[in-house]
């Protein structure tokens, strides 16, 4: 019922698409989703995850947890992460791979919505490290389609990879086009 209201909404009220998929079978994963120019991301996210039955997760500061919404946030995919102290965070995120039978990370590689010149790679070695394809997921606000790309194992050559990754974000327009990254 809710995953037929969503598409409702989704697709006939707001007028978006999902174009490709990501194979269930994945069950650990970490989504490089991009551009992340406003807060209106969150909810495609939230519808994407709803339509396609896949659960799909996302890292908050610890705070956001706490009540009244901590039961709300984690019901939506959201897993609480302790920034301080001046630990790892990729070390601190690869645990929670370990520990859940299923993890597919949705990660912003811009780290903000303000505009920036270079994208973080915390992304990148988290994959590395805990031996997951990274899947690209576009939110194209100028065709209003959320797309789903290949995904790609990381060889440790980052750079080789992020060209790759990047291709799938060519012509793509976030929300406020003036935010996004562009190479």
């Amino acid at each position: 019922m809710k995953k037929q209201f969503y598409k409702w909404i989704f697709f006939k009220l707001m007028g978006w698409k999902i174009v490709g998929t990501i194979d269930p079978n994945i069950k650990k994963c970490v989504m490089m989703v991009m551009p992340h120019t406003s807060a209106h991301d969150f909810y495609l996210g939230i519808f994407t995850r709803g339509i396609t039955g896949l659960e799909m997760n996302w890292g908050g500061k610890k705070e956001l947890f706490r009540f009244p919404f901590g039961f709300y946030f984690r019901y939506m995919g959201g897993e609480p992460l302790d920034r301080t102290g001046g630990l790892n965070k990729v070390d601190s995120i690869a645990a929670i791979f370990q520990r859940k039978e299923v993890f597919r990370l949705a990660v912003a590689p811009e780290g903000t919505r303000k505009k920036v010149a270079e994208l973080k790679t915390g992304f990148y070695y988290i994959a590395l490290k805990v031996n997951v394809p990274i899947i690209p997921v576009a939110f194209d606000f100028g065709q209003k389609e959320v797309n789903l790309g290949t995904p790609l194992m990381p060889s440790g050559n980052i750079e080789a990879d992020m060209t790759i990754l990047k291709k799938h974000y060519i012509g793509v327009e976030g929300k406020i086009p003036e935010k996004g990254y562009k190479e």
